[in-house]
C-alpha cells in the first residue's frame, strides 16, 4: 500500500498509541477527581500543555478540543461573542477549511459583515488588499498557515505585522492544522492558533486552541468547570497524551522532515514532464502537499483507479467530501473543469521517493487510458 492522503489523516505512531493505551488501561482516572489517582491524570494534561507551548514558542494558553474543526469554530464564534463591542466586521478567504467557512457563514446569518479577500491565480492573497480592508471595527482576520488542498503557504509574520499596524486590537486567527509540527510556526505571529492531533501521528478526536495570555473567547460548551470553564467536559486524556507524544516525536525534526518529504514531492512532480496537460495547483506550496489537475480525467475516477493499484490519494478536503454541495479549493481558484480533474497527493515523513516513483509509473499507465475513454 502507498498512502498519499496524509493531509486527511496520518497513522497513529507506535509511541502515541502506547501513550493512549496507558491512559485507558493504567491512568484511567478522571483528571478532575480529588484523589492522587486523578491528580496523576491531570498531570499528564498539564505536561501536554507545556509540550505544545514549547513547540510554538509560547507561554500562553492551550485549550484541548475534539479536533481542528471544534478549535476553529471555538475561536471564530467565541471571539465574535467575547469581542462584540469592538465591532462586527471580519476578514477571511473563500478557500479556508470548511470549519472556518461554516463558522463565518454562521456569523453572517447573525448579521455580521464578513469580507472575503480576492486570490491570485495561485490561490494567494494580496497583503495590500488585506491592509485596505482592515477597519477600526474589524474584530478578527482568519487566514490559514498552509492550505489543506493546494498546500499554499501564507507568511504568518507578514500577515500578523500588517494587521497590528492597521489595527492593534484586531485579532489574527491562524488555522495551523496542516502546519503544526510540519513547518516552523510561532504564536508570536498569531493571536489564536488551531491545531489537530491526527494530522501529526496522534489520534483522532483531539485538537487544541492555542492563544496568547490575556485573550478570551466565549465558551461554546457549557457544564462542568474543566479547562477554566472555557471548554468544559471530562478531558480526552488518551487523546491528549497521544497528542503530546506525537509533538515530542515530530517537533525536533521539522527541518529534517521538510527535506525528506520535499524529495518525495520532487520525485512525484516529474510526472508533469512525462505526461502532457497536467497542471500544478497552488503557488509557494508546502512540500507536504502536491495538488495536480489532469485534463480530460475526473479526479474521482483517477482516485479510484489508483486505489485499485493500492495507492491512496484524495480529491480535496475529507471534511467536505460528504457535503451535498462540495466545490473544492482548486475549482474556486481555477474553475470547474480544472478543479474536477484535481487530485491531492499529501505526504508524511513515513513516505519514500520509491513510493513516489511507483505512483508516477501508475499514473503514466492510467491517465492516457482514462483520457482515451473519456474522449471517445
Amino acid at each position: 500500500m502507498i498512502y498519499f492522503d496524509n493531509a486527511s489523516t496520518t497513522r497513529t505512531s507506535e509511541g502515541a498509541a502506547k501513550c493512549a493505551l496507558k491512559m485507558m488501561t493504567e491512568l484511567y482516572s478522571n483528571p478532575s477527581s480529588l484523589h492522587s489517582f486523578g491528580f496523576d491524570a491531570e498531570k499528564v494534561i498539564s505536561e501536554a500543555r507545556e509540550t505544545i507551548n514549547r513547540a510554538i514558542g509560547s507561554n500562553g494558553e492551550v485549550i484541548f478540543t475534539s479536533g481542528g474543526t471544534e478549535a476553529n469554530n471555538t475561536i471564530i464564534l467565541g471571539a465574535a461573542e467575547a469581542y462584540k463591542r469592538r465591532g462586527r466586521h471580519f476578514i477571511t478567504t473563500v478557500i479556508e477549511h470548511p470549519s472556518v467557512a461554516a463558522a463565518y457563514k454562521r456569523l453572517e446569518d447573525k448579521g455580521c459583515e464578513v469580507e472575503y479577500l480576492s486570490l491570485d491565480n495561485e490561490g494567494r492573497i494580496s497583503l495590500e488588499e488585506l491592509g485596505e480592508k482592515i477597519r477600526p471595527d474589524t474584530v478578527m482576520v482568519s487566514l490559514m498557515a498552509v492550505n489543506n488542498e493546494t498546500g499554499t503557504i501564507n507568511d504568518l509574520k507578514s500577515i500578523y505585522e500588517l494587521i497590528k499596524s492597521k489595527n492593534p486590537e484586531c485579532l489574527y486567527h491562524a488555522d495551523c492544522v496542516q502546519a503544526f509540527c510540519k513547518h516552523p510556526i510561532s504564536i508570536r505571529y498569531a493571536d489564536f492558533i488551531s491545531i489537530s492531533a491526527h494530522k501529526i501521528f496522534g489520534t483522532k478526536g483531539c485538537g487544541a486552541v492555542c492563544h496568547k495570555k490575556g485573550l478570551r473567547f466565549a465558551p461554546r460548551v457549557f457544564g462542568g468547570g474543566q479547562q477554566n470553564s472555557v471548554r468544559p467536559g471530562t478531558e480526552n486524556t488518551p487523546g491528549i497524551a497521544a497528542f503530546s507524544q506525537a509533538v515530542k516525536e515530530l517537533s525536533p525534526h521539522i527541518e529534517e522532515n521538510l527535506r525528506k518529504v520535499g524529495e518525495v514531492k520532487k520525485e512525484l512532480m516529474k510526472i508533469t514532464e512525462e505526461l502532457a496537460d497536467i497542471h500544478i495547483n497552488g503557488g509557494n506550496t508546502s512540500p507536504y502537499i502536491l495538488n495536480l489537475s489532469f485534463d480530460g480525467v475526473r479526479g474521482e475516477v483517477l482516485l479510484h483507479a489508483l486505489e485499485d493499484r493500492g495507492i491512496y490519494v484524495s480529491t480535496g478536503s475529507a471534511c467536505s467530501s460528504k457535503a451535498k454541495k462540495n466545490e473544492n479549493v482548486t475549482a474556486k481558484i481555477y474553475g470547474v473543469p480544472r478543479g474536477s480533474g484535481a487530485v491531492r497527493f499529501s505526504f508524511s515523513s513515513l513516505n519514500t521517493a520509491e513510493e513516489a516513483q511507483k505512483t508516477r509509473e501508475a499514473l503514466k499507465e492510467l491517465v492516457p487510458v482514462l483520457r482515451k475513454f473519456v474522449r471517445h
